[in-house]
């Protein structure tokens, strides 16, 4: 189960990070064209937040089967320690955690302002923070820190 967790947490990732890009691009047309806050940008905003929810929750059962967070959890101190293992066993879990939730709360306060304008805007601000905050904790194939491939198989 371990496995297949792990490569749809590397497919959906794919689907977070087009959905908030996407939900961007049409955030800053709407912010700067002024345009109306259409049926489209209320579902794409809904999607967005909903592939991160998804995402959280798969990242969450791997987070409990994984076994570097095993390791990280038990406390063993050794003198050398991988950088996967703290990378995992808190890094990427707190900053994918706190991007959700930075999305989650830009949707639902994009959802409840007054003008088109202003939805667009707080869409953009709060979505742009949550990408930010994933791009930094997704271990990319060039990061420093901790490398995994753009997509994992089987």
């Amino acid at each position: 189960m371990y496995s297949t967790l792990l490569v749809l947490h590397s497919f959906v990732r794919w689907l977070v990070v087009l959905s908030l890009l996407t939900a961007l691009v049409r955030g800053y047309q709407g912010w700067f064209r002024a345009d109306v806050f259409s049926k489209t940008d209320y579902r794409l905003r809904h999607i967005t937040a909903t592939f991160a929810h998804i995402q959280l929750m798969i990242g969450f059962l791997l987070y409990f089967q994984s076994p570097l967070v095993a390791i990280f959890r038990s406390g063993d101190s050794q003198s050398e320690v991988p950088l996967d293992i703290p990378f995992f066993g808190w890094m990427h879990i707190s900053l994918m955690t706190l991007a959700i939730v930075v999305i989650t709360v830009g949707s639902a306060l994009a959802k409840r302002q007054p003008s088109d304008l202003a939805k667009f805007r707080t869409m953009v601000i709060w979505f742009s923070i949550g990408l930010l905050l994933i791009f930094i904790a997704i271990p990319w194939p060039f990061s420093p820190l901790v490398n995994r491939p753009y997509l994992r198989s089987f």
